[in-house]
């Protein structure tokens, strides 16, 4: 009988170490990558000023006119002024990629769009003739 209660004893040893085992595995996997990238999110949207572009998480570009503690005003078009939870804000743009595209845009609006050729609208008869 001696033996066998040396045997329960191990297994239960065994048991706990495996869970040990699997709660570390989940933590560097899983828990630890995602506390150090919601810190780096808080970093980021306490770093936030006007003038800055920005990306939301749902994908609407704008530029920063006015921040609280709170919320965000973004302009995302010309005299079109939204506001967003800061929360709501994914990333920002880097200020030398923000300028080229608003260079792109204003050339795009310089430039008048050529005209394209008109197609001919008369539908030719293809069905075969017996």
């Amino acid at each position: 009988m001696p033996l066998a209660a040396g045997q329960g004893a191990g297994n239960s040893f065994t048991t706990i170490l495996f869970l040990l085992l699997l709660f570390g595995v989940v933590y560097f996997l899983m828990i630890r990558p995602q506390q150090k990238r919601r810190r780096e999110a808080m970093n980021m949207q306490s770093q936030l000023g006007p003038g800055d572009q920005i990306v939301t998480i749902g994908g609407l570009h704008g530029t920063i006119v006015s921040i609280d503690d709170d919320v965000a005003t973004l302009e995302v078009a010309p005299g079109v002024q939204v506001k967003f939870a800061r929360q709501a804000i994914a990333r920002t743009l880097p200020r030398q990629d923000a300028e080229e595209s608003a260079a792109a845009a204003d050339e795009a609006e310089a430039e008048p769009a050529a005209e394209e050729p008109v197609a001919d609208d008369t539908v030719a008869d293809t069905k075969k003739k017996d």
